[in-house]
């Protein structure tokens, strides 16, 4: 069984930081992406960042320049530091993990539960 706990979200008020943390446990092999995706109420699922184990990122237009993903293979653990904060990045933050679950590199995808970041004055 695989778990991915997020923590983090908060109200902030615009021009504001947050720093998202997600960490992953239970029985693995290896991680071979983690992510952050947001949604809002009516609207699909879209992607903030990724990180592969090797440290290649990929970030979405709208927050390049302002957000970093990071990750912590001892721990494994991936954090997205949210800088410069508009009311637009508004949403539930979602962990994303695409895991390899056995010796024989199948992999799984996992989500965890959301969490709620809003940026309101």
């Amino acid at each position: 069984q695989v778990q991915l706990v997020e923590s983090g979200g908060d109200l902030v008020q615009p021009g504001g930081s947050l720093r998202l943390s997600c960490a992953a446990s239970g029985s693995f092999f290896g991680i071979n992406a983690m992510g952050w995706y947001r949604q809002v109420p009516g609207k699909q699922r879209e992607l903030v960042a990724t990180i592969t184990s090797g440290g290649s990122t990929n970030y979405a237009d709208s927050v390049k320049g302002r957000f970093t993903i990071s990750g912590d293979n001892a721990k494994n653990t991936v954090y997205l530091q949210m800088n410069s904060l508009k009311p637009e990045d508004t949403a539930v933050y979602y962990c994303y993990a695409r895991m390899r679950v056995t010796i024989l590199q199948m992999t799984s995808d996992y989500w965890g539960q959301g969490t709620q970041v809003t940026v309101s004055s």
